[in-house]
């Protein structure tokens, strides 16, 4: 990476937290910090939501699993919509009419205490395991970019986004999410373009259809495998679990300025991932392509990952 890469990096961070300081002096209340001090329009809402689905496991793991198999996994996507229709049509209002910030509070009002407590411990337990692979997927990027040590990108990154998130709550939470789903979603199509300059989509359909890459799984109703329904089935459930129970997407439902704005958002997430997940798994069917093509640079680039690890 030259500099205008690493200044690029730089000012992006400080544009971050540049948002936080921003939002922090329109925070009067802890209300505020905690569902925005003003209504989020539904478009912005779910450009948020849409930005937590999009991670660096969706830029890394997506053409990972197109590239090494097929499209099978691209059918959980596909279920998406299924459990926005869900979402939509009870979760936002079930929780917007309770006005409860905490997607737990109402078991505490049904059972007791201990499940309250029960459920929350599970959610931050699942959010430091997601959190550590999302970090991990970053500094592994930005490593094999510069070179710098994993655990001080790390570090950096995860001081950056705490500052932010506590100067400005849960305002610079959602509008840096905007920011970062129009960011991932041009740099996708991006990589998509100069991955273009040197194979045909010509290529790409015949070549990738001729090994069985574009394949989305078995339709057999057979659930001892990865079929088409088993990952449709799984993706439905986890996408409930996500808008149903997740305090990410339950704290938002109330920064919108109206329901019909929160519901509206969840099927703009849904309209937003699906086409954006598919052009992911369509690069590492491109990529594999290329590898096909050029098959002297997956070879060269074998050699010298092993040349860093010491194997050659």
């Amino acid at each position: 990476m030259n500099g205008l890469d690493l200044s690029i990096i730089v000012i992006y961070l400080l544009a971050m937290i540049g948002i936080g300081v921003y939002f922090s002096f329109k925070n009067k209340s802890s209300n505020s910090f905690s569902v925005t001090a003003e209504a989020i329009p539904g478009w912005a809402l779910g450009l948020s939501f849409y930005a937590t689905f999009l991670s660096v496991i969706t830029f890394l793991g997506d053409p990972g699993k197109s590239f090494g198999s097929n499209w099978n996994p691209f059918v959980f996507s596909i279920s998406i919509p299924f459990a926005s229709f869900v979402a939509s049509k009870y979760f936002v209002k079930f929780y917007r009419n309770s006005g409860e910030i905490s997607a737990y509070t109402h078991l505490e009002h049904q059972i007791g205490s201990w499940a309250r407590t029960y459920s929350m411990l599970c959610f931050v337990l699942t959010q430091l395991a997601r959190m550590g692979t999302i970090f991990y997927g970053v500094a592994l990027t930005v490593n094999a970019l510069t070179g710098y040590d994993m655990r001080l990108i790390i570090i950096i990154a995860g001081i950056c986004i705490i500052f932010y998130t506590i100067l400005g709550g849960m305002s610079a939470v959602i509008w840096t999410e905007v920011l970062q789903a129009i960011i991932k979603t041009f740099g996708a199509i991006l990589i998509l373009w100069i991955i273009l300059q040197k194979v045909s989509m010509d290529s790409i359909a015949q070549i990738g259809h001729a090994k069985g890459k574009f394949a989305l799984g078995s339709f057999d109703l057979d659930f001892s495998t990865s079929s088409f329904w088993v990952i449709f089935l799984y993706g439905f459930f986890i996408n409930l679990t996500n808008f149903g129970v997740d305090q990410n997407y339950i704290q938002r439902y109330h920064s919108a300025n109206s329901t019909q704005e929160a519901q509206k958002s969840i099927w703009l997430c849904a309209i937003y991932y699906v086409p954006v997940s598919a052009l992911f798994f369509f690069i590492g069917t491109a990529l594999f392509v290329y590898y096909q093509t050029y098959p002297e640079l997956i070879l060269e680039l074998k050699h010298q990952v092993g040349a860093e690890k010491g194997i050659a």
